[in-house]
């Protein structure tokens, strides 16, 4: 199952608590941080690692995901660390965290995006984009930047699940695969 499948509930869980404790930007902080910290090469080891037990994984995790973020853990935060960890999701939480901000901007009527090219754009090239996706989607659009050298020209863009991918890398691959099946 693909983890942006597995995401969608648990944002959308998560979020309905967000909005009924007014806490949506506490809840966007925890899910960066807990992201931050399971997406790291030594975390990851350390929750697959069968010698370990789930309580001393959801110890490790809770602390330094607090550590992270620079505050206790509400037990509503402890309880979803649990029940990922318990279902094996850890590698979804980023997906969480994704899906959950897609689910804030949805609320506010506006889109985030997120622009991975090949090389560092302008502010010009960026305020071409936002201008683009404003007039597509005819609501108020925010961006992040992020390089990736590998995709050698062009751009991805991404909102949520939803992936628009001009690079060359795909262009390439896509020719690749066009080949080799002929």
């Amino acid at each position: 199952m693909e983890l942006s499948s597995i995401a969608k509930p648990y944002a959308q869980a998560i979020f309905e608590i967000a909005q009924e404790s007014n806490s949506v930007s506490g809840w966007s902080d925890f899910l960066a941080a807990a992201s931050a910290v399971m997406s790291d090469a030594s975390t990851k080891a350390f929750i697959a690692s069968p010698s370990k037990s789930k309580n001393q994984k959801y110890d490790l995790i809770s602390a330094l995901i607090a550590k992270a973020s620079s505050k206790e853990l509400s037990k509503q935060e402890s309880a979803l660390i649990g029940l990922v960890l318990n279902n094996d999701r850890s590698s979804a939480i980023e997906s969480i965290a994704n899906a959950y901000e897609f689910a804030v901007s949805n609320a506010n009527k506006s889109k985030n995006f997120k622009i991975i090219s090949a090389f560092e754009l302008s502010e010009n090239e960026i305020n071409v984009i936002v201008e683009d996706l404003t007039s597509k989607h005819k609501t108020t659009v925010s961006v992040e930047t992020e390089v990736d050298e590998t995709l050698r020209g062009g751009i991805i863009i991404k909102e949520g699940d939803k992936v628009i991918d001009t690079s060359i890398k795909a262009k390439v691959d896509a020719l690749s695969v066009s080949l080799s099946v002929n």
